[in-house]
């Protein structure tokens, strides 16, 4: 579409108009909204409120910034020191079973249930076991519904076990508010009920359940999409799997701290371009809060605006090749997506850039490290991933992986 009409295209559909923005520019005119035309409450309310209403991702301008300021300090450096130590040690157990007990795996729902795992643990400070059962069951019915194209609550169907799970959740966080806010625990959920603004602003007791319904959601999503993209493209190119994996090998065999996941730098680069071939959220969406122009081009008020990390990234005019697998692209002495500073986004940017992003990044590091130590892997000869790319980034077959003993 790009090509063919240029940087904007307007699509009509029944109920909505549709305005996509292409390019770097793009990016940054939306992400910045300087002249705070464009909401992103009311397009991911319209895409998901009815399931994750009231997070940071669905409030806008002096509202949002309050509640952005409050959850901070959950992730402070203190904080991220904190979480890497609670995931170290149930990341080594599950990585070390997997490479004991299999010589097969599918990726995808293997990174989904780890990660799952380490929200339970990290985010809410609950030990694993047969009573968070219903918990993540209800958390899984929740991101699935949060896309559902029937979004009619129908007895028996995708939208209403989600509405259903939602209430789970809401009343089994509800229930342990008092007793965080009355302990010292170091938690994520501990802090959100600790946490204090500069200007002593505290979060009521739905906000809390709100933050940490769509925070479960937005961690635990978007960083098994990246732990999955990123195995599949060290299984394509084993040269650079085993370059992560000497990286790795030099820090040694035990639980790592903050210092040493910031000292990965091949592992980084790896990560940086697969997010940048695999973007978990191909598409940014904004809401017109009246009429705007862009390019030249006008824009009518309640017109849903989109930006898309999935065609930036791989724009020719900026990346050198952007169809080949290249993690030295991102090097100091090469730095292609700083040729522009909207060009690499898969943490968005602006007012409502990723809060979590460091915290991803820390978690995705520490899996990696203990999987190169623990194992190698490849796909089938020929095998290309299937990739759906909505509502994110995932395959479709689940990425079947190969796995024998890590090669020196």
């Amino acid at each position: 579409m790009s090509a063919r009409h240029g940087p904007v295209v307007e699509t009509r559909m029944p109920f909505m108009r549709i305005a996509s923005l292409f390019g770097p520019e793009a990016s940054r005119f939306l992400l910045l909204d300087r002249s705070r035309v464009l909401s992103a409450k009311l397009a991911w309310e319209f895409i998901m409120g009815r399931i994750f209403g009231g997070g940071l991702l669905l409030r806008d301008g002096d509202d949002h910034r309050h509640h952005r300021s409050i959850m901070q300090v959950a992730f402070k450096q203190a904080a991220l020191d904190e979480y890497v130590g609670r995931m170290e040690p149930r990341i080594a157990e599950t990585v070390h079973g997997w490479a004991k007990t299999r010589t097969e795996i599918d990726a995808f729902p293997a990174f989904k249930h780890l990660t799952l795992d380490l929200a339970s643990e990290v985010f809410l400070g609950l030990e694993l076991g047969p009573g968070l059962d219903a918990l993540n069951r209800a958390f899984e019915a929740t991101v699935a519904a949060s896309m559902s194209i029937v979004r009619i609550p129908v007895l028996g169907r995708e939208f209403s076990a989600g509405l259903a799970g939602r209430r789970y959740m809401t009343e089994f966080f509800g229930k342990l508010i008092p007793e965080r806010r009355a302990g010292d625990g170091a938690d994520m959920f501990s802090r959100l009920c600790h946490a204090e603004s500069e200007d002593g602003g505290r979060f009521s007791d739905r906000e809390i359940v709100d933050h940490l319904n769509f925070l479960m959601m937005a961690a635990h999503d978007t960083t098994t999409s990246t732990l999955t993209s990123m195995s599949y493209l060290l299984a394509k190119h084993p040269r650079w799997q085993a370059r992560v994996r000497e990286e790795c090998a030099a820090l040694g065999d035990r639980a790592l701290s903050y210092a040493d996941l910031e000292s990965m730098e091949v592992t980084h680069r790896v990560m940086q371009e697969t997010l940048r071939l695999y973007p978990p959220l191909s598409t940014i969406p904004r809401m017109a809060l009246e009429d705007f122009e862009f390019e030249g081009y006008r824009i009518r008020k309640g017109t849903l605006v989109s930006a898309y990390p999935i065609h930036t990234h791989y724009l020719d005019d900026w990346w050198t090749e952007p169809f080949a697998f290249d993690p030295d692209r991102f090097a100091p002495e090469r730095a292609e997506h700083k040729r522009h500073t909207h060009l690499w986004v898969p943490f968005g940017g602006g007012a409502h850039m990723c809060l979590g992003m460091l915290f991803a990044e820390l978690q995705i590091k520490t899996i990696m490290h203990r999987l190169v130590l623990e194992t190698s892997w490849e796909v089938a000869p020929g095998y290309e991933m299937p990739v759906q790319q909505a509502p994110i980034s995932k395959p479709l077959d689940g990425l079947p992986l190969r796995l024998t003993s890590p090669r020196t």
